[in-house]
């Protein structure tokens, strides 16, 4: 029998991971299945653990329970814990493993297949809930001279701006490089100007525009919206105002990637998996 993993959210009807992953074991020769599993709203936990008692070796979970994930889990990432939330899950030895792919395959999505480097970059991140908390580390990490997170509550950004910070002051801190890490307002940010502006927030699920200065967008700067498969108001601002734009499709098959190396020891090709989204 193959392996069994599935993705876990509700609804679940439109999720394409499964093709994903297909792709992915189709490619590298790994014998899986893969399937989506609506969890009822009040049931996730005990969705989840059935699923493994059953046999399942992993799970992936997506809206709206990477919260109830991460409560679920035995063990977390430095990359969850950040987060406070999961969307990858291994069953390891009778435990529950939680991880956060998200971010990291924001990273490699905009770092690799956007060709746009972090490193030394002025770096806006607009919103301060699940969608960032879970991409701010691994942002960090490739060290940009300059971290903002703005939002409209000001209070959600100085919280994520304080776990930054405190990350940066430890003595396994990776580098010497400096990195300010700062929390605004979206009506502080008159007056600055940056290299990646990143849209973590929801206003692009509803349709919104977000209040921003006009001239947010550096010479030759990337906006980048999570959200995928439709033009979304962030991007059509960023557009007019002369930035390059990117949705959130590569990230989502990077993220996937991520899971499928954490389960399975090999690190799928993603270039031809988003090309053929694309072209679905």
């Amino acid at each position: 029998m193959p392996d069994r993993y599935a993705v876990f959210g509700n609804p679940i009807g439109h999720s394409r991971s499964p093709a994903i992953h297909a792709a992915f074991a189709r490619q590298t020769g790994q014998d899986l299945s893969y399937e989506a599993i609506l969890a009822p709203l009040d049931e996730f936990p005990a969705t989840v653990v059935r699923f493994k008692a059953e046999g399942g070796r992993g799970a992936n979970v997506t809206v709206p329970f990477k919260f109830e994930a991460f409560l679920l889990a035995n063990e977390h990432s430095d990359r969850a814990a950040m987060a406070r939330a999961v969307n990858t899950l291994s069953f390891e030895n009778g435990r529950i493993v939680g991880d956060n792919t998200d971010g990291v395959g924001l990273v490699r999505d905009i770092r690799d297949n956007l060709d746009t480097p972090i490193a030394g970059r002025r770096v806006l991140v607009l919103g301060a809930g699940g969608a960032a908390f879970g991409v701010l580390l691994p942002l960090l990490i490739e060290l940009p001279s300059r971290l903002v997170i703005s939002n409209r509550t000001i209070v959600k950004a100085e919280e994520a701006a304080t776990i930054l910070s405190g990350i940066i002051g430890r003595a396994d801190w990776r580098s010497d490089k400096p990195v300010e890490v700062v929390a605004k307002s979206f009506d502080d940010l008159v007056g600055e100007s940056f290299d990646i502006v990143i849209n973590a927030t929801s206003a692009s699920l509803k349709g919104e525009s977000l209040p921003l200065p006009a001239d947010l967008f550096a010479d030759g700067a990337l906006a980048y919206d999570m959200m995928y498969g439709r033009d979304t108001p962030f991007l059509a601002f960023a557009r007019r105002h002369g930035a390059r734009c990117a949705d959130g499709l590569g990230m989502l098959v990077e993220q996937a990637a991520e899971a499928f190396f954490l389960w399975r020891g090999i690190r799928p090709e993603t270039a031809p998996v988003i090309a053929m989204l694309r072209g679905a």
